[in-house]
């Protein structure tokens, strides 16, 4: 089992940048494939960013392509989502999930545990 506790949030100007991590408790951090989601007010949640237990693989979706980027410290047992170029659209609670896998996976359902979510915020 794991624990997961993002932090970094926080309100920041168009064209911006923040980074938000994600502590894990626990010494098997390394046996997860992480992931990050984010939820907007009356929409589903949606994929973000993943990266495999390895940290060797990654997958960003195409939305956030080439402003964002995920990366882990399996010695520190952090999980990272460095986002710079935000846009307003990227408002939104963040989760970062584990997944018992070697491979990560774009879909929610596949993740064991969740965090609680921080807020981003992106004004124009």
């Amino acid at each position: 089992q794991v624990q997961l506790v993002e932090s970094g949030g926080g309100l920041v100007q168009a064209g911006g940048s923040l980074r938000l991590s994600c502590a894990a408790s626990g010494r098997t951090f390394s046996s997860y494939a992480m992931g990050w989601f984010r939820q907007a007010p009356g929409k589903e949640r949606e994929f973000v960013a993943a990266i495999s237990r390895r940290g060797d693989i990654t997958y960003h979706a195409d939305s956030v392509k080439g402003r964002f980027t995920i990366s882990r410290d399996n010695v520190k047992n952090t999980v990272n989502l460095q986002m710079n170029s935000l846009k307003p659209e990227d408002t939104a609670v963040y989760y970062c999930a584990a997944r018992s896998h070697t491979f990560y996976s774009t879909s929610s359902y596949d993740y064991d545990y969740w965090g609680q979510g921080t807020q981003v915020t992106v004004s124009s």
